[in-house]
Parts: C-alpha cells; sequence; structure tokens
C-alpha cells in the first residue's frame, strides 16, 4: 500500500497553532525561528499571540503556514516516519510540497510565498474581489451558476475541494450573483468567505506574471517524490513542468478532489496531513471513504500515523 502527505493552504491558521507540538519538539520552534530571520519579525510570536487580522493577512498567513508544514515534516523525519510514495499542498500548500520533495529549498520558498501574498493583495484593490463557498451543489451545477452569473465580470468555480464542496471566486458583484444562482439551483448553502484576496481565478493573472519573473531566479530541482500538483491533478517531478504549473496555479482552479482521487488510483491507502489543523484530512476522508488518514500536528497525532505508516 502506497503513501502520501499532503499539505494544507489557507484558511488551516489559527492564533495559538502548534503550540502543544511546540511543548514536545523544539525543532518547531527553531524551524519558526529560522524563518523569522528571513522575514524581519518574530513570526512564531505572531502565530502564538495574534491579534488574528494580521494573522489573516494573506502576506503573512503563506509564511506562517508554510513554515507550520516544513516544521511537522521535520519532525516526522526526527521522529524516524519514512518517505512517502506522493506529496501534493492545497494551493499554497503546493510550496509545502515542493520543499518536502527537494524540489524547493525552504528559504527559497518562504521568499517566494512571501511575495506571492504580496503580489496577491496588491492584484485586486480591497473590496474588489471575494470567494464563496457552495455547499450542497454538484460541480457542474456551480460551474453552470458562475457562467450564468458573470455577465462580463470574472466569476468563477476555483476550488473543487471535495464531492459538494466548491469555492468560487471572482469581482464582488459577479460572486454575489452567483451566490444567488447557487441558491437557486439547490445549494445547501453559499456563503462568502473572510478572506481578502479572489484566489485562483483570471483576476490574478497579473500576479502570476509577476511570480513567474521571482521564479525564474530560484533553484528549481527535479523532485526526489512524485509532486501531485494542483493544475494538472498528476504526479510530476520534472522542475520545468512543476514550475510552469505553479505559475499556473495562481489563476487556475484547484484540482484537489482529482488530486486525492489520483493519488487512491496510483495505490495511495494512507494519507498525512502535514500542517496546522485538520482541513484537508477530512476533505480525503469526503472523496475516499477508504482512506486512512492522520494529522501529525501533536504528539498524539504523530504517534498513530507512525504506527499507521508502518
Amino acid at each position: 500500500m502506497k503513501s502520501s502527505f499532503i499539505f494544507p493552504g489557507q484558511g488551516s491558521q489559527s492564533v495559538g497553532m502548534l503550540s502543544t507540538a511546540a511543548d514536545n519538539w523544539p525543532i518547531v520552534e527553531k524551524t519558526f525561528s529560522e524563518a523569522s530571520s528571513v522575514l524581519g519579525y518574530d513570526l512564531w510570536h505572531l502565530c502564538q499571540q495574534g491579534p488574528a487580522e494580521e494573522l489573516n493577512q494573506t502576506t503573512v498567513t503563506q509564511p506562517a503556514l508554510l513554515t507550520a508544514s516544513v516544521a511537522l515534516w521535520r519532525q516526522w523525519f526526527f521522529a524516524d516516519g519514512s518517505t512517502p510514495d506522493f506529496v501534493a499542498g492545497h494551493s499554497l500548500g503546493e510550496y509545502s510540497a515542493l520543499v518536502a520533495a527537494e524540489s524547493l529549498n525552504f528559504i527559497d520558498a518562504l521568499k517566494l510565498v512571501r511575495l506571492r501574498g504580496e503580489l496577491m493583495q496588491t492584484a485586486v484593490p480591497a473590496g474588489t474581489g471575494k470567494m464563496a463557498a457552495i455547499i450542497g451543489l454538484e460541480d457542474a451545477e456551480v460551474v453552470a451558476a458562475c457562467e450564468e452569473a458573470a455577465n462580463g465580470d470574472v466569476v468563477s468555480a476555483v476550488n473543487f475541494n471535495a464531492p459538494g464542496q466548491v469555492v468560487i471566486a471572482g469581482s464582488t458583484a459577479a460572486v454575489d450573483r452567483a451566490i444567488e444562482a447557487c441558491k437557486s439551483r439547490g445549494a445547501r448553502k453559499a456563503m462568502p468567505l473572510p478572506v481578502s484576496v479572489p484566489s485562483h481565478c483570471s483576476l490574478m493573472k497579473r500576479a502570476a506574471e509577476e511570480l513567474e519573473e521571482a521564479l525564474d531566479e530560484v533553484v528549481f530541482n527535479d523532485a526526489v517524490i512524485p509532486v501531485v500538483q494542483n493544475v494538472t491533478a498528476k504526479p510530476e517531478t520534472d522542475s520545468t513542468v512543476l514550475k510552469s504549473n505553479l505559475v499556473k496555479q495562481l489563476y487556475s482552479p484547484v484540482l484537489w478532489t482529482d488530486s486525492v482521487r489520483a493519488m487512491s488510483e496510483l495505490g495511495v491507502g494512507t494519507a498525512v496531513e502535514c500542517g496546522a489543523g485538520k482541513v484537508l484530512a477530512g476533505l480525503a476522508k469526503r472523496i475516499d471513504r477508504d482512506l486512512k488518514v492522520f494529522s501529525i500536528e501533536d504528539s498524539q497525532g504523530l504517534k498513530k500515523a507512525l504506527e499507521g505508516f508502518n
């Protein structure tokens, strides 16, 4: 039976995250200290003390979640965990997956996600973009609702997270129209999300162009572990392909449902969420009920994962 590690993206952050882990594992605070020296502020203090409004700013959230995932990845191997057959990350989490696969080094990834957050924040003026979660509606119905609501504006399905759970993004007015269109088609819930940027839609193309320039200055290696990427839902190891898909990811949908299913079809029976929270663990079980899923953000979770992995 094959295995995978999955790395969370924005939305998994919370004030106090990984505090229990740090009490038991010195490597956690050490990793955050390494990140703080690059960022120029005390990232660990901000994650522990907040305020939440600052932690939830995408320019802070992205480095924080990357660092949390890398810290737990390091702890996994310190505890004699074995190397998974595949890695994948949800949106921002793909950068964590690339660090795990040794395609990117941690410091370069940290600088990239900080820049990524800045570019995303400035690409769309505050208040002009929006995201919303659509619950209880088939993917095709969500796509059709967005097409119906666009009226020349941008709105599209951007995160296919699990069956019956899709996130849409675009200009504020168009997203509001799409919310109503989804409700009229029978969505159980259609609600705006408290995020500052409309990720993974065409409004991010300019940010992607600037990010591509930065990516060209960074060393990308071929991945030592296949990375199932958001844009293709296929495992990739070639550094050129990995980098190209990372650029496209910024303005393209996250095919998370397809990614988990692809890993299952490749023989993955065990998935370990490596990062703050347990969002992806829950989604993975909804996508594939036969999948054994673990989270390693605390000692108990790590112990269970090590037992289930071996």
